[in-house]
């Protein structure tokens, strides 16, 4: 049974994607053909949706869960019907699985990546990616050598408004873009979320980044999504209320991205409202995400004036989950994240933790094969 607490979890990661990305499940896999999934891992706040999105997508049959805490794996294989599985070697063996749903603690991802790409299933992880942007690359690596699909938790890409402006970058609408700043948070830290069953996400051994990161990455991988590799970053993190030992729970980093044009990123988890999401200023052009609505300027379209709500946009995407069941379904052109750019997102947070603490410009290293 899922808690009411859980419930609420769910519905705000939901309120937060569904807003700008209104099909939030699997729309393209052929309903006639079975895909075999198993979830691995039962600990991340979002297990409740992704078991959600499993059982009730056309075409998908979810046979094992398995989480190293067996009582936690009872809980949730209880929900679905299922015994809960002991033994990761048997859902390695077992041919009819063909992907695997990770939403294990941030520390065992890699581990558990690099398995499945080995044992050739296709690959959802939850974000981040991993603690570590070397194992970050390391995963990166198996799943290239290994030639499996991958994706990761980046809910804001399939989102409309998101949509159209990379499109409009790419048609040079916006002109040169000199400023881009992005924005994620929640108030999750003020609500007890982290309390209980998810204290390992204020562990930074366990989690590896605390509330900036953990929101953060979704604004990081749109700026860079839309903006191109990042030069150097500047950052000040740090915690509020003190509830968690060593855990930060909000920040703020600047950006330098190698195209030349300058960004922010603010997150956290102590924000009562998130009303921005995204402002892009360019010199033939602007954008502002404001509750989820997109105004748009741009001297080269007609009718953008920045004056109300900006509605031709294109048709949303599947959520992240929904994108790979609909390519591990035989669904063709599908927008999957890569995993060496997934990597290159933990390369840069991890180099803005990094200039937190020291106080200082942090180039990161992202690594190309």
């Amino acid at each position: 049974m899922v808690t009411r607490r859980d419930f609420i979890r769910s519905a705000t990661y939901a309120a937060a994607v569904g807003a700008v990305n209104p099909i939030y499940g699997s729309s393209q896999a052929d309903p006639a053909k079975t895909t075999v999934f198993a979830l691995l891992g039962c600990a991340h706040i979002h297990t409740p949706t992704y078991i959600k999105i499993l059982t009730g997508s056309a075409g998908v049959s979810l046979r094992h869960v398995w989480d190293h805490d067996q009582a936690r794996a009872a809980r949730y294989a209880n929900e679905v019907g299922l015994k809960a599985a002991s033994d990761l070697e048997a859902i390695w063996s077992d041919r009819d699985v063909k992907a695997v749903v990770i939403c294990s603690e941030n520390n065992l991802h890699h581990d558990l990546v690099i398995a499945a790409a080995k044992a050739g299933k296709h690959i959802f992880v939850e974000k981040p990616m991993a603690t570590k942007a070397l194992e970050a690359y390391e995963m990166a690596a198996a799943v290239e050598n290994a030639n499996v699909l991958f994706t990761t938790g980046y809910s804001l890409r399939g989102g409309r408004p998101y949509l159209f402006l990379k499109n409009e970058l790419a048609q040079g609408n916006l002109g040169k873009v000199t400023q881009i700043s992005g924005w994620f948070s929640h108030h999750g830290a003020l609500e007890g979320w982290f309390d209980t069953d998810h204290r390992w996400m204020t562990d930074m051994n366990i989690a590896g980044v605390g509330g900036f990161g953990d929101v953060g990455i979704h604004a990081l991988d749109i700026l860079m999504w839309l903006m191109g590799d990042v030069e150097s970053v500047a950052a000040d993190i740090k915690s509020v209320t003190g509830r968690f030992k060593e855990c930060d729970e909000t920040g703020e980093a600047l950006v330098r991205f190698a195209n030349g044009a300058s960004g922010t990123v603010a997150a956290g988890w102590v924000q009562l409202a998130n009303p921005i999401s995204l402002i892009l200023s360019g010199t033939e052009g602007h954008a502002l995400i404001l509750n989820n609505e997109l105004f748009y300027t741009s001297t080269k379209v007609a009718g953008a004036d920045g004056k109300k709500p900006w509605v031709r946009m294109p048709r949303g995407g599947s959520s992240p989950l929904g994108s790979l069941i609909d390519a591990v379904g035989g669904a063709t052109g599908v927008p999957l994240v890569g995993a060496r750019e997934a990597a290159d997102r933990i390369s840069v947070m991890e180099a803005m933790y990094s200039a937190a603490r020291d106080h200082a410009w942090v180039t990161p290293r992202l690594v190309r094969p």
